[in-house]
């Protein structure tokens, strides 16, 4: 998919006692799995309030969405802890890129970014990517923000700019990345993606083309300092190919058998973790966050081409409970919930089904009932300790998002 400039593609977020911190200390128990915090969340900001991440101080404002769950995964950087099975990944495709596409004099053609830091703007995130203001991507129900400048990334490709600016057009930009989502196997709030951008001018676009000279990557059409003119279906068709090839050169090695100044290019994005549960057969996203010796072992391996199939560890049982309540008139979103769930609930959260709705036919109020699936990855988990768990949900869902109980 060629793309002109790369586009990729609010107050119903929980305002954030301060009172909440009660909640949590009536309800500390051995189930988290690590010393609770005082509080959980973010407070809501209060003046001359900070958030503190990675060592810099931001100041918090009536758009600070973060929870301390969250925040305590920054700086893990899982995709570069030596065997793991998301650096397993990185490095493959490292690899991959660094034998198949060579520049001159015979160095390799993509730069590799690794290490830049997740906190961005709001202005890389999406203005640079050409996303309006009013898109619905940058919604506080669906992204983690700092205050209304600054906010954890929701995708590498905020790093584009900066880096098409210091003159690169071939590069791998690898990290961690964060968006509010559903509860399942499959989605966590944190993940990793891995994207390549390449560039070509019209000299290496063409130069493999008969009477390529003549030949050019635009249309004779406007162009204004924030959009190209259109690419000729020549230029398209070639970048086109190019990223196929790309893509399936890559997709072999691993399984087996828009534009820049007056440049065409093409973008993908990978996500690390789909790879790797893939490859690896891993069935649960919770486990990349593992420190449990079992699982990081496996994955020790001589040779990072190697296979190796990721051994379950014992499947404990799960424990289900179900949440009714009555929503808000106005402000309420899933993710909300989810947000509130992942906090108190933390990693013994395995799924959240919304499995009921219902609207009373009189007073046109509409119930929610969603059924929480605990299992502990390295226990079993007693009804009692879920309980206590169960209950702080109920209590933080009533507190911070004014749903009522049905419970």
């Amino acid at each position: 998919m060629v793309c002109s400039a790369f586009i990729r593609a609010a107050h119903e977020h929980i305002y954030l006692l301060r009172k909440v911190s009660h909640v949590f200390r009536c309800h500390q128990h051995r189930a988290w799995g690590s010393r609770p915090a005082t509080s959980q969340f973010v407070a809501q900001a209060a003046p001359g309030s900070v958030v503190e991440v990675l060592g810099k101080s931001y100041p918090q404002d009536d758009h600070t969405n973060l929870t301390q769950k969250v925040l305590s995964k920054v700086g893990r950087n899982l995709h570069n802890q030596k065997y793991h099975p998301l650096w397993l990944i990185k490095e493959r495709v490292k690899e991959h890129f660094y034998q198949q596409y060579m520049g001159r004099p015979r160095t390799p053609l993509f730069s590799v970014y690794d290490q830049l830091p997740p906190v961005v703007t709001t202005w890389q995130n999406f203005d640079s990517l050409l996303i309006p203001a009013d898109h619905p991507s940058r919604k506080k129900g669906d992204n983690y923000y700092l205050n209304r400048v600054h906010m954890l990334r929701a995708h590498t490709s905020a790093h584009q700019w900066d880096l098409l600016h210091a003159g690169l057009n071939a590069f791998l930009v690898v990290g961690d990345v964060y968006r509010r989502d559903q509860i399942d196997s499959q989605h966590y709030p944190v993940f990793h993606q891995l994207e390549g951008v390449r560039l070509f001018s019209k000299h290496e676009l063409f130069a493999g083309v008969k009477d390529g000279e003549s030949l050019e990557l635009f249309e004779e059409s406007s162009r204004s300092a924030h959009k190209q003119e259109t690419h000729t279906m020549e230029a398209v068709k070639l970048v086109e190919f190019d990223l196929k090839q790309v893509l399936t050169r890559l997709m072999t090695h691993l399984f087996g058998d828009a534009g820049a100044q007056d440049q065409i290019g093409w973008a993908f994005g990978l996500g690390l973790e789909r790879l790797a549960m893939i490859l690896y057969d891993i069935p649960d996203i919770r486990l990349f966050w593992s420190e449990d010796e079992r699982f990081l072992k496996q994955f020790r391996l001589s040779d990072i081409n190697q296979t190796v199939k990721f051994q379950p560890l014992s499947k404990y049982p799960a424990v289900f409970n179900d949440i009714s309540f009555w929503l808000p008139s106005e402000n309420y979103t899933e993710n909300d919930f989810y947000d509130i769930v992942r906090t108190v609930g933390g990693d013994l959260v395995e799924k959240v089904d919304l499995i009921d709705k219902f609207e009373h036919p009189k007073t046109h109020r509409t119930s929610h009932c969603y059924r929480i699936t605990y299992r502990h990855m390295e226990r079993t988990l007693s009804q009692r300790e879920v309980s206590s768990v169960h209950q702080a949900v109920q209590e933080a869902a009533v507190q911070l998002l004014g749903v009522e109980g049905r419970f």
